[in-house]
């Protein structure tokens, strides 16, 4: 059995040299122990990286941990990375994202429906940014492919589980709204962005 400071520096090793975010049932096995145990070890890591104001951070997304910049210092990656072209996701893509987000899973057909417009390109360049990914086959007529999003869309969003998701309420309030709250970060993705 390893010692908690030598698994601490282990999880902070797996996490560097994986440079997405790492699985706690996998860093368990690879520990040998037991998953709440690593997983009480990755929050203290957190804890420890936060209260010492860090430029990297831990975040979790779902059951899985993985280090992000500070947002905080954005401005100075991106003087670091200019010039660097940022790519944003169209209205149909967020409006198909938002649709998913919230159905899932949903057929083509169905996005289609709310939409009032066909969505098989928008739904190809989700697929393509790894944003959405197919789950299945409905049971329909036709068995049509259902969708549903993906870790990476919780990674790019910020949001550790679907449980994160603005209320629809909420959302269409701020939607009114814009200028009482700055929600753009919900509405536009920086594949260049220093989260990683």
């Amino acid at each position: 059995m390893y010692s908690n400071k030598t698994m601490k520096s282990a999880l902070e090793t797996m996490m560097f040299m994986l440079g997405e975010p790492l699985e706690v049932k996998d860093a368990a096995q690879i520990l040998e122990s037991d998953k709440d145990i690593v997983r009480g070890l990755f929050k203290e890591l957190q804890n420890e990286y936060d209260q010492e104001g860090r430029g990297i951070r831990i975040r979790q997304i779902e059951d899985s941990f993985g280090y992000v910049t500070f947002a905080e210092n954005e401005i100075f990656v991106e003087k670091l990375c200019t010039p660097v072209r940022v790519k944003k996701l169209s209205q149909a893509a967020l409006e198909v994202l938002a649709i998913i987000a919230y159905r899932q899973p949903v057929t083509r057909s169905e996005i289609d429906s709310i939409r009032g417009i066909k969505s098989e390109r928008v739904i190809d360049g989700l697929l393509d940014k790894d944003l959405i990914e197919v789950k299945g086959r409905s049971e329909g007529i036709g068995r049509p492919l259902i969708y549903a999003t993906t870790k990476e869309f919780l990674k790019k969003f910020g949001f550790e589980s679907l449980k994160d998701l603005p209320e629809v309420a909420e959302y269409e309030e701020l939607r009114r709204n814009p200028d009482e709250e700055d929600f753009s970060g919900q509405l536009s993705i920086d594949f260049n962005d220093s989260e990683r």
